[in-house]
């Protein structure tokens, strides 16, 4: 009895956030995703949901898109590691797991199921309990492309869809791209990446198209990169170019170049200097005043 009672009191003692419900998978695509192959797991994208709790919750959202260069995906430490924190200061994440060509698909198809989460958590914001102006993307390497893609290439929805999510805007509301894939056909380019997503030898259109440092306008969201110095799989250059296209288009923007790290440090837990990104990125995120305590109410 009295291990049951410590058990208990225990239990009341947790934090909150601690007591938060367990992440949920959902498919992007319940009735079949654009231009699937087949019906194996390979061709059903999904999110995984993890939604914020406790007293420091906020009415926030990101999509969270983890890399691996267009052919697989890294979701343990710029997926779920990355959930986590967003949860530790009340940030509901979303953690896709796109199509790419570890699964036999290519462009369009990353993009589609990106456009789709972003569609989806600014759909369901009143069941998500997120405002669906407050509405990130998020990317790392080849998902940090992605990611710079949807912040490039959107819309504002189809009114006459019979579908709900269909009928909203793809534009996310603000992007965090770290270590990005940008620029395509450019001597600092992740050519894996370019390859795996477009092919051998593209259409040149195609690759200007998605060289997305050339598609940024004044509608592009606000925008938050960090790099390294040490980065020799995607140099910094990439970063680089997108803050300066930014820059150009009067696009309210921040960039951090660290001196330490390889390419693919996640949250860099143990890079001195480089683990100081996160908080600066709160930080950011804090003054762009989407880190309300008091959620909105859906549009």
């Amino acid at each position: 009895m009295s291990k049951i009672f410590t058990s208990l009191t225990l239990l009341l003692l947790l934090p909150l956030a601690a007591m938060a419900a367990e992440p949920k998978r959902e498919l992007l695509w319940p009735a079949g995703a654009p231009g699937a192959k087949g019906e194996a797991e390979n061709d059903k994208p999904v999110v995984t949901i993890y939604l914020a709790d406790g007293a420091n919750k906020t009415d926030c959202g990101v999509v969270v898109l983890p890399g691996g260069g267009y052919g697989h995906l890294a979701l343990g430490h710029e997926g779920v590691d990355i959930a986590k924190w967003y949860n530790s200061f009340g940030v509901s994440a979303f953690v896709v797991e796109y199509r790419h060509s570890g699964k036999g698909y290519a462009h369009p198809a990353p993009m589609q199921d990106a456009q789709r989460a972003i569609r989806m958590v600014r759909a369901g914001a009143k069941e998500f309990g997120v405002s669906p102006d407050k509405i990130g993307v998020m990317g790392f390497s080849a998902g940090g492309h992605l990611a710079s893609t949807v912040a490039t290439h959107f819309d504002g929805g189809d009114a006459q869809s019979a579908d709900p999510i269909a009928r909203v805007s793809s534009r996310p509301d603000f992007a965090i791209l770290c270590y990005p894939v940008i620029a395509f056909d450019q001597p600092f380019t992740h050519r894996g990446s370019q390859r795996n997503l477009i092919g051998q030898n593209p259409d040149p259109e195609l690759v200007k198209s998605l060289s997305n440092e050339l598609q940024v306008t004044s509608d592009t969201p606000p925008t938050f990169l960090f790099h390294t110095s040490e980065d020799t799989g995607v140099p910094p250059q990439n970063s680089i170019v997108f803050y300066e296209a930014l820059q150009k288009a009067k696009v309210p923007a921040e960039m951090h170049i660290f001196a330490k790290g390889r390419h693919g440090v996640g949250l860099a837990a143990n890079i001195p200097g480089t683990n100081a990104w996160p908080k600066l990125c709160e930080a950011w995120m804090e003054g762009l005043g989407v880190l309300s305590t008091k959620p909105a109410a859906a549009k």
